[in-house]
Parts: C-alpha cells; sequence; structure tokens
C-alpha cells in the first residue's frame, strides 16, 4: 500500500512549468536551447515597484498581515476594479493569495464538493482541470477549436451545463492561446449565464492588460451586472506588471466565498508576502506608462512570431488579440517522420523533435487540452524568437 494520498492520482505536475524546467536543464548541461515555454514576461520589475519594496522594509512591514491582505492592498485593488472595470467592491470582498494560482485554488477548494462540475473551455490553462479534480469536482472540458478563434460559443456553453454545474472558468486573454472575447462575444456567453442562476463564474483576468490593435477588454461582471452576485473576479500583479516571483494575486467577489477562501488560506500559507503586498500597492496605485511601451515590444514580437511559424511547413499560426502567446496548429506534421525515422504521430512528439533536433523548447498542446497544437512564448528577445523560428522552420522542412 502506498504511503501517499490516494487524491494524488488524480492530477500530474505542472507540464509548462516541466518544459521550463527541462529547458534549464539542458542549458546547464551545455546544451544550445532557446526556451519558449515561460509563461512571463522578460522586462524588469519597474523601478517605483521595487523602491516601494524596499521602503516597505525599512519602514517595517515585515511582520505578519491579515490573511485576507493588508487594508491599503484590498483597497488598492477595489479602487482598481472601479477605475479599470466599473465593478465597485469592498475590502471585505477581497482575498489576496500568493499568485492566481492559490486564489483560484482556494476558491475551487472552498466550494467544491464532490461530484459538483466545472465548466473549462479549452484550450486551457493547465491548473484548472487539475485543481478541480484535487478538489473533488468534475472537468468538464468543452472544445473551443482554431475555427471558432479558439472561443466559447454560447451554444456549446449552453449544452455543457447541467444541474450539477456550480462553475464555469473563463480565461480573457486567454493561456494558451491569446484569445480574448470582445463585448460581443462575453455578453453572448453572460446571456446563458443569466438563464442557469445555480451557475457561478470564475474569470481569469491576470493578462487584462496586455491587449493588441485596439482591443478592449471587458470581464463578465461588467459586460451583465445582474452576474454580480456569482462572479469571482481573479486578476493579480504577475503578468502586466512583470512581477510573476512576487505571488501575488487577488479574488473579489461575493463574502461568503471570500470568508471561506480566506478560510482555506489561513491554514495553509496563511498571507502573501508582506513586502510584496506593499510592492502591489504602488504597481496598482502607480504609474502604467510601462504597460503601453511593453505591449508595443510584445505586438511587434508577435508579428513576427505569427509570420515566421506560418512560413514553416505544415504549420498554421492564428494572430492573438492578447497575452504573450500563440497556439499554432501543428496538424500539417502529424503522420510525417523525422530524419531518423520516427513517425510524429502526436504535437508532444513534434514539441519532443523540436527540443531534441534544434534546441526549442515549447509546450504541446495536449497539454491544454486541445490538440495537435503547441504553445509559444514570445516574452522573450527578437534574436532569440527569430532564432527560434528559424529553427522550427528548418525542423519543419526536414520532415518527410
Amino acid at each position: 500500500m502506498s504511503f501517499l494520498a490516494d487524491k494524488l492520482s488524480r492530477i500530474k505536475p505542472s507540464p509548462t512549468i516541466a518544459v521550463s524546467t527541462k529547458a534549464a536543464e539542458l542549458k546547464a548541461a551545455g546544451r544550445d536551447v532557446i526556451g519558449l515555454g515561460a509563461g512571463e514576461p522578460d522586462f524588469d520589475t519597474p523601478q517605483n515597484i521595487i523602491e516601494a519594496a524596499i521602503q516597505a522594509m525599512k519602514d517595517g512591514k515585515t511582520r505578519y498581515t491579515a490573511v485576507a491582505g493588508t487594508p491599503e492592498l484590498r483597497q488598492a485593488i477595489c479602487d482598481k476594479l472601479k477605475r479599470d472595470n466599473e465593478l465597485t467592491y469592498t475590502p471585505d470582498q477581497i482575498s489576496v493569495g500568493c499568485g492566481g494560482k492559490q486564489t483560484i485554488y482556494n476558491a475551487l477548494m472552498a466550494t467544491l464538493n464532490d461530484g459538483d462540475e466545472v465548466i473549462i473551455p479549452a484550450p486551457y490553462w493547465v491548473s484548472y482541470p487539475d485543481i478541480t479534480l484535487l478538489a473533488g469536482g468534475v472537468p468538464v472540458i468543452v472544445a473551443c477549436p482554431a475555427e471558432n478563434k479558439f472561443k466559447l460559443q454560447a451554444a456549446d456553453l449552453e449544452a455543457a451545463i447541467t444541474d450539477k454545474t456550480k462553475w464555469v472558468i473563463l480565461n480573457s486573454p486567454s493561456n494558451p492561446t491569446g484569445a480574448a472575447y470582445s463585448h460581443d462575444e462575453m455578453k453572448a456567453l453572460t446571456d446563458v449565464l443569466v438563464k442557469h442562476p445555480h451557475v457561478h463564474v470564475m474569470t481569469d483576468d491576470m493578462y487584462e492588460l496586455i491587449v493588441y490593435d485596439d482591443f478592449k477588454f471587458v470581464t463578465p461582471a461588467q459586460v451583465e451586472p445582474a452576474l454580480y452576485p456569482r462572479t469571482l473576479t481573479l486578476n493579480g500583479v504577475s503578468k502586466a506588471y512583470c512581477m510573476t516571483g512576487w505571488r501575488v494575486g487577488y479574488a473579489a467577489g461575493p463574502v461568503e466565498i471570500i470568508k471561506a477562501m480566506n478560510k482555506i488560506q489561513s491554514q495553509s500559507t496563511t498571507h502573501t508576502c508582506s513586502i510584496a503586498q506593499a510592492a502591489a500597492v504602488a504597481a496598482l496605485n502607480g504609474p502604467h506608462d510601462f504597460v503601453a511601451e511593453h505591449n508595443a515590444v510584445f505586438k511587434g514580437r508577435r508579428d513576427l512570431v505569427v509570420k515566421m511559424l506560418n512560413d514553416a511547413e505544415g504549420l498554421v499560426c492564428p494572430t492573438p488579440e492578447g497575452a504573450f502567446y500563440v497556439y499554432p496548429s501543428c496538424a500539417g506534421v502529424i503522420g510525417k517522420k523525422t530524419p531518423d525515422g520516427k513517425t510524429i504521430a502526436t504535437d508532444e512528439d513534434f514539441v519532443t523533435y523540436l527540443l531534441e533536433a534544434e534546441g526549442v523548447a515549447a509546450v504541446h498542446g495536449e497539454a491544454f487540452g486541445l490538440s495537435p497544437h503547441f504553445r509559444v512564448s514570445y516574452a522573450t528577445s527578437n534574436e532569440a524568437l527569430t532564432e527560434a523560428c528559424t529553427r522550427i522552420q528548418r525542423a519543419c522542412a526536414a520532415l518527410s
């Protein structure tokens, strides 16, 4: 009999972290590897945020905080949601966690009973199904193929809802596709949800600020105020503010759910780092000029990668509205053989081939619930992206 808990068999380690770890190991061993698996900006944290953290340490803000977060940070979050999203929250409706992942974990652990269903559009962020399973829930995966621009359709949402549905998770802009819902696209989904009062909405808005081509971000409770009482709005400072390692995410929603999340957190991490919280206040309240500057760089990288991958034999790469990922189809290389005679049968075979033959590390589409695709992060330099895409083109051309 195993000493380990049975529930561990329900989940697997994060494949995106595994790819980044493997790339780092190969680099350390002397291999020439370009990692395109990391889901974090390559820009440094803005200086005003760093200075706020230093000042917090000098001011002695190094002790325990409230489980839900410092009053200053929860108020800054309320102000941000009002300013940017036209949503009114009070500090008792806010829970701050150690990154977006913990807020999702806390929410699902606090609300799911065994057998409760969670609707998850695919492609999805890798952690949504596993956290659902760990909490005893049942992931209901709804395919959102490229012909639907990787977006959940109203009819498919309607068809997936049952009397056991507790949550639907929406992520816009999306990890892994960069797809983002326009106002009309989001309204079509909220119109369905209004008709099902037992379904709650968990919206992961972590990439809200990273959008291109005049795209206008919206969040469900903003589009349909009737959903406000049953929406949990998730966000954080990791991506747009270049603060992945600081580990600050947050949730805004009904007091009952927030209190339950805080109860879960009180028996795990207690709270996120006091210094990181002070830095997050500066991020939310401070100047945002750098966001547009970073987005201009990201847009140039996006356009570079989309063009070069579309020029690769057998690949088709849509242009995303936001985030810093592309999710190209590799259907055109499935069934082909590598120069050493191996058959590319899956998208995992393809990314393994890219890593072994050309030293390019990407994440296979199966990890995100929709094959045959793979995810490329373009949160790295133009030089690295150009070289990586050149290698991908060469690898595709070598298949027969």
